[in-house]
């Protein structure tokens, strides 16, 4: 199950009628207590009323209402097929935290408690606090709703990207969040953990500040504007929903699409290798400001992907599965173009370069020990690809200058 998160602007907290806000002296005003103001002039905590959910099995709230009597509702951070992430008070700890809340539907209620389960099994192991994996705060079932509790961080690289109308990110700063992100893959790999849906929108940076610095030109043309970049390259990997153990059964379709490693398209089997398939697609992504395969078809993907890389490999279309073997013709060559499903998906194929022309076409300083990461990362085959630890090693991290 892959969520695919749509990011919604915050909103304010509402006054509501007969409500008041309690000005306590040891809580930050942003912070502060909503209570109920009674006919005698008592107060008491406001907390949600009777409800029902809505027809998706959304949690259905009110800014400002108590999410039990320890977290309180300040905005909606984001939705999904999962639920929603709501920015909470935490008035135990004092301190902002963002819950998961999951909808109260069987699936995904299941789905949640394996994710809970990850989580906790991948702190008890990162005792130093160096995996750079989203903390878990708490977990709690309310009405029917699993609720994760996580620290609270900044935006995820894909908001910072839409924020820059997809300028892309220095190549140095790229660097860094590739490393960080190798570490994490490289951190759960270890301990027999797939992730299966790498992301820029999965992952998240640990501060929201920034600055603002003079934007970059498409062309020559363009007027100079400004972008922002973040004030720490420091980030986390988050959503475990869709994790899996190695030696368990694995379902035939993992990750969002425009991550997706070519033996889940084919059906042959995938296993650690994918999750470098989609950091190679990450990184390309965070040079470039665009997704490297923007495509919603499995043929149209696999043409993408032989205009960029070359020809896919004979040995691994041999062992396509029943349902990839449309795609090819004689089983051995892509059905391409004669397969396409229009104009615009023939056109949106020729366009794309090769990769290696692609980065030195578009990217500001690249080097060439890029392009030769790049090509480790995206081999076809998976016993080829790097590892996370390989790919750490690379001269790309080892030799920044």
């Amino acid at each position: 199950m892959t969520a695919e998160v749509e990011k919604v602007e915050k909103e304010r907290i509402r006054k509501r009628p007969r409500l008041a806000w309690d000005v306590g002296p040891s809580e930050p005003e942003a912070q502060r207590d909503l209570v109920v103001v009674g006919n005698e002039g008592a107060s008491r905590h406001a907390s949600p009323p009777k409800r029902d959910d809505d027809r998706e099995g959304h949690y259905v709230f009110n800014l400002g209402e108590n999410l039990t009597p320890r977290y309180k509702i300040l905005s909606k951070m984001g939705e999904g097929t999962f639920g929603r992430v709501l920015e909470c008070w935490d008035r135990q700890t004092r301190e902002y935290v963002a819950i998961k809340v999951v909808r109260s539907i069987r699936k995904y209620r299941d789905a949640a408690m394996i994710e809970v389960d990850i989580l906790q099994h991948l702190a008890k192991n990162d005792k130093a606090r160096g995996s750079r994996c989203v903390q878990i705060r708490n977990w709690f079932d309310y009405r029917n709703h699993i609720c994760i509790v996580f620290e609270k961080l900044g935006p995820s690289l894909f908001d910072f990207l839409k924020r820059n109308k997809y300028c892309p990110f220095p190549v140095d700063l790229a660097r860094e969040f590739g490393r960080q992100l190798l570490e994490s893959v490289a951190y759960m790999h270890d301990l027999r953990l797939i992730h299966t849906d790498l992301k820029p929108e999965n992952v998240l940076l640990v501060s929201s500040e920034y600055i603002r610095v003079p934007g970059c030109k498409r062309n020559s043309s363009d007027e100079t504007h400004f972008r922002c970049l973040p004030k720490s390259s420091a980030i986390k990997l988050i959503d475990f929903g869709s994790t899996a153990f190695d030696n368990q059964n694995h379902s035939s379709i993992v990750s969002t699409r425009h991550y997706r490693a070519p033996e889940v398209i084919l059906g042959v089997g995938w296993t650690y290798p994918c999750d470098l398939w989609s950091v190679g697609c990450v990184l390309v992504e965070l040079c470039l400001g665009e997704a490297l395969f923007q495509t919603h078809e499995n043929l149209e993907h696999l043409a993408m992907m032989e205009r960029v890389l070359g020809p896919l490999p004979e040995h691994m279309i041999q062992k396509a599965n029943r349902g990839a073997e449309k795609y090819f013709r004689r089983g051995l060559r892509l059905n391409w173009p004669e397969g396409a499903i229009s104009r615009e998906s023939i056109r949106a194929v020729r366009k794309l370069d090769r990769l290696k022309d692609m980065l030195a076409q578009r990217v500001e300083n690249c080097r060439s020990s890029l392009v030769d990461l790049l090509h480790g990362l995206l081999k076809y085959e998976p016993s080829e690809r790097l590892t996370a630890q390989q790919a750490l090693n690379h001269p790309f991290f080892q030799n920044p200058t």
